[in-house]
């Protein structure tokens, strides 16, 4: 019996795929890098557009949201649901991940991402009714679960990974620091209506669909499958979340992304807001913090990224979750504007690498064959959270205020730290 920390090798079936998709067969039965096979160079470059657009789309609702609740004439509550929301597209995302890569491969999200992605922002340029928004905001979350889970299973395989996997989140920090910078140009500066932030989505969504659809046109259903072995997929989603060892794995891997992706997303939604309400900030200027986040983050994840393995992820982990906890005490307790401002930026960097971290985590704790359920579930998962714990920080701004924000942070934080410790060694085995 092969142990969940050995590296098992899938052979093909010869009669399942078409002759034609021989070599990518062979390119899914064996460890990839970034340059070999050969199309890998242009399939890599394609996987961080695709998170770019992702973080474009995730870090857009910060900046928004102030024009969003004048614009539909909201409360905090109401307008929370533009977080919440997305968790409904999560949800199905993760649900049907597996089957997904089963019947149509990496072409079938290569098709489905992006133009989920496409769909939605034409339908949120058109600002219609605030309950449509929402339903166009679910359609996007769909999008980003699929994205989240498919190409950090594939990249999170290969050789050198975490510095890849770096890249990859470093590719969504950039989409992530450029939304809100261009989105508050627009507005702020250029007088433009929220919505119109949307034409520009709708260009970075058209560019993802056309590269990803001709890049991972090859990646058929027929070639997964004839990758693996049918006993070793019967289950998938199952598998992984009900099937001890590798259920405690993966849940242990999700509820740390459930409580990342949280804190990430409600620190860089709700952050306008914060500097606006409690820090008394300009317009301009706020919508800079959220910058000045997300462009940590972005460096965090290719800095520290090429650190990470050299130290080791759980003791690199170890180290940045409380550094990133000492940083959010002090955002919150000295009540600068400016300090703040650096504050979280240096909050962002130390929080960069860890999506990739566990990521990577995941991949070596797991066989091969494994690796796409877990992964895209776990994604999936933690891109829920992303919903619901900024949907229940405005919920709880609505009686309280926007200062809700920084206690539920630092529990957040709290809680990744003690699920980080509770995963296994790497190298043990595991009954």
């Amino acid at each position: 019996m092969a142990t969940m920390t050995e590296t098992i090798e899938l052979q093909p079936r010869e009669t399942t795929a078409p002759k034609d998709d021989a070599s990518d067969t062979a390119i899914l039965s064996s460890q990839q890098t970034w340059k070999s096979p050969s199309i890998n160079k242009y399939r890599v470059p394609v996987t961080f557009w695709s998170l770019a657009v992702t973080g474009m789309n995730d870090a857009s609702y910060g900046p928004l949201l102030p024009y969003l609740e004048s614009y539909y004439d909201l409360s905090y509550l109401i307008v929370s649901l533009v977080f919440l929301s997305p968790f409904v597209g999560y949800t199905l995302s993760a649900l049907i991940n597996n089957s997904i890569h089963m019947k149509f491969g990496q072409r079938g999200v290569a098709v489905m991402a992006p133009a989920a992605h496409l769909i939605s922002y034409m339908i949120i340029c058109l600002h219609p009714p605030y309950p449509v928004l929402v339903v166009a905001f679910i359609l996007a979350g769909f999008g980003n679960g699929l994205v989240d889970s498919a190409w950090n299973a594939w990249v999170g395989a290969m050789q050198n990974a975490n510095e890849i996997l770096g890249l990859l989140h470093g590719a969504y920090g950039v989409g992530a620091t450029i939304a809100p910078l261009i989105a508050t140009s627009m507005i702020s500066k250029a007088g433009l209506p929220w919505y119109s932030w949307y034409y520009v989505m709708i260009g970075a969504a058209t560019i993802e669909l056309v590269t990803s659809v001709h890049a991972f046109w090859g990646a058929s259903g027929a070639v997964y499958r004839s990758a693996t072995s049918g006993e070793e997929h019967k289950g998938g989603l199952a598998q992984v979340t009900l099937k001890m060892p590798a259920a405690r794995i993966t849940w242990l891997c999700a509820a740390f992304l459930l409580c990342y992706v949280g804190s990430e997303v409600a620190l860089g939604g709700w952050i306008v807001q914060f500097m606006l309400k409690v820090r008394d900030g300009e317009e301009f200027a706020s919508g800079m913090v959220s910058v000045g986040f997300w462009l940590g983050i972005t460096m965090g994840r290719i800095v520290l990224g090429f650190i990470t393995p050299r130290i080791g992820e759980k003791l690199a982990v170890s180290i940045y979750l409380p550094i990133a906890m000492g940083l959010e005490l002090l955002f919150w307790l000295v009540p600068s504007f400016y300090v703040s401002a650096v504050a979280v930026s240096f909050q962002g960097f130390f929080l960069g690498p860890m999506f990739p971290a566990i990521v990577v985590v995941t991949t070596k704790l797991l066989p091969k064959h494994l690796h796409v359920p877990a992964v895209g579930f776990a994604a999936a998962f933690g891109g829920s959270g992303g919903a619901i714990f900024p949907f229940a920080i405005g919920a709880l701004a609505q009686a309280k205020g926007v200062q809700v924000l920084q206690p539920i942070i630092l529990a957040l934080f709290g809680v990744q730290f003690i699920l980080w410790l509770c995963l296994p060694r790497i190298g043990r085995k595991k009954d």
